[in-house]
């Protein structure tokens, strides 16, 4: 029971649990016909019958938890988005920042005999390696945030599922690998067209 709450227990089970004899006080009524409007016809109607009290609406309750659902399910969404661009601008700057600090070391190496791809991989390789750990570390924190979401976010009759899925770690894995994959072509096609020569003559 994720929405309300309730508990059901037959008659031994209610017995032992309060130590007083049973003594129904509800109905469960499973309509055919579960859309909103016919849930509060059927409402009214038992209203207006003898002896009842009360009644409790699941499917309004459902129709106000699918809002709260959709509109985080947006912000999610707006969320990664923003998430994914950061993590392309951030492994860009720290690596063209790394290329333009170490031209001379790369030009020296490239005038030794290095191949492009060695290149590129000496110099790309602390950005895999980068990428590798914040991967985990992200894992670590975005349970932990996940955890605090559920907690906080829906009201008090109301619980969220708390499992994960494999895909919630494997897609954001995904992602970065592919952006790490492609900023890796786009480094070895600029340093292919550096003047390693000019960068060695250059004066720091």
């Amino acid at each position: 029971m994720y929405m309300g709450h309730f508990l059901f227990m037959n008659k031994t089970a209610y017995q032992k649990a309060f130590n007083t004899d049973f003594k129904p006080n509800g109905r469960l009524v499973t309509l055919k016909n579960r859309s909103i409007s016919n849930t509060r016809a059927e409402a009214a109607k038992f209203m207006q019958a003898g002896g009842v009290e009360g009644i409790q609406q699941n499917s309004a309750l459902r129709s106000q938890i699918t809002t709260i659902v959709h509109s985080l399910n947006t912000i999610m969404i707006v969320l990664i988005v923003l998430a994914a661009v950061l993590g392309v601008v951030i492994l860009y700057n720290l690596t063209n920042i790394n290329v333009a600090e170490r031209m001379r070391e790369l030009s020296t190496i490239k005038v030794l005999g290095f191949y492009n791809q060695e290149v590129t991989m000496y110099i790309y390789r602390e950005t895999i390696l980068l990428s590798i750990f914040g991967i985990f570390v992200g894992w670590g924190l975005g349970e932990l945030l996940h955890e605090y979401i559920i907690t906080v976010v829906p009201p008090n009759n109301v619980m969220f599922n708390p499992a994960l899925s494999a895909l919630t770690f494997i897609m954001p894995t995904l992602v970065i690998t592919i952006i790490t994959i492609a900023l890796g072509f786009f480094v070895n096609s600029s340093l292919k067209k550096v003047d390693m020569l000019a960068a060695l003559k250059s004066v720091d």
